[in-house]
């Protein structure tokens, strides 16, 4: 699997770091995971572009996840291609059907596909963690666990290898939910001397992380905040996490072994 980050930054731009977009690719199978802000010129930079993903996966509708949407649906239509599917936590279909509503010259220009993802039932495993939700995309498979932050939303894990954290206060499931993964990739917004919530600090994500058998961390969805502190935000971490720790930037690009 190839990872392509298309955006690491926040709600705040700086100039230098588009916002939330991943671009999965394995084999012909292309899948991009939110779509904010200044993210449709990343992908437009990419060998597929956005004339080659039709399928895009949210994590949750917060703006600088979701601002890109029509801009990506409009281009994809202009250049002839003929579909979109967006799929996310419950109340994507309401989002993008909403959103047409206010752009309505933008109706059935393409063949549009949107679909919630269903929460399962309330329960429990044996070790009372939350069990996850499982479901196809775009040929991926993904388990999916409910995040902690400011509006529902879900950290997606990606055929059993790759793990996105969506946005999140730290977690303790995501130790166990990430566990085996090559590659996870993590919201750290803001160094350790902001108290913030509905994201995690440095510490915070460390203890969560304590134990996880993880191979590479990437941090991302940085607020201007990390600037200048990256060497300290990834010392507090691995004073609790033993993989190997970077900040991704965008149109980095990542081989996630499988």
């Amino acid at each position: 699997m190839r990872l392509t980050f298309l955006g690491t930054g926040s709600a705040m731009p700086t100039g230098e770091r588009m916002q939330t977009g991943l671009l999965l690719e394995d084999g012909d199978d292309r899948l991009l995971v939110d779509c904010g802000s200044g993210v449709l010129h990343t992908l437009a930079r990419t060998d597929v572009g956005y004339e080659g993903v039709d399928t895009v996966l949210l994590t949750h509708h917060h703006l600088d996840h979701v601002s890109d949407l029509l801009p990506l649906l409009k281009a994809r239509w202009l250049a002839g291609e003929e579909s979109l599917t967006v799929v996310g936590p419950e109340g994507t279909e309401d989002l993008v059907t909403d959103l047409l509503s206010v752009h309505d010259y933008l109706q059935d220009r393409v063949d549009l596909t949107l679909r919630d993802i269903e929460p399962s039932a309330a329960s429990d495993d044996a070790d009372g963690v939350d069990e996850s939700e499982s479901f196809e995309v775009a040929g991926f498979d993904v388990d999916a666990i409910e995040t902690e932050h400011s509006m529902f939303g879900y950290a997606y894990r990606f055929d059993d290898d790759l793990v996105f954290s969506g946005d999140t206060e730290a977690l303790p499931e995501m130790a166990e939910f990430a566990d085996d993964a090559s590659v996870l990739v993590h919201d750290c917004s803001f160094p350790d001397e902001v108290d913030v919530a509905n994201h995690p600090t440095p510490t915070q994500l460390g203890e969560s992380l304590a134990g996880a058998d993880v191979e590479e961390l990437y941090l991302t969805h940085l607020y201007p905040h990390t600037d200048g502190k990256h060497d300290e935000m990834k010392a507090s971490i691995a004073e609790h996490f033993d993989g190997e720790i970077q900040f991704a930037r965008d149109g980095l690009v990542v081989d996630v072994s499988t």
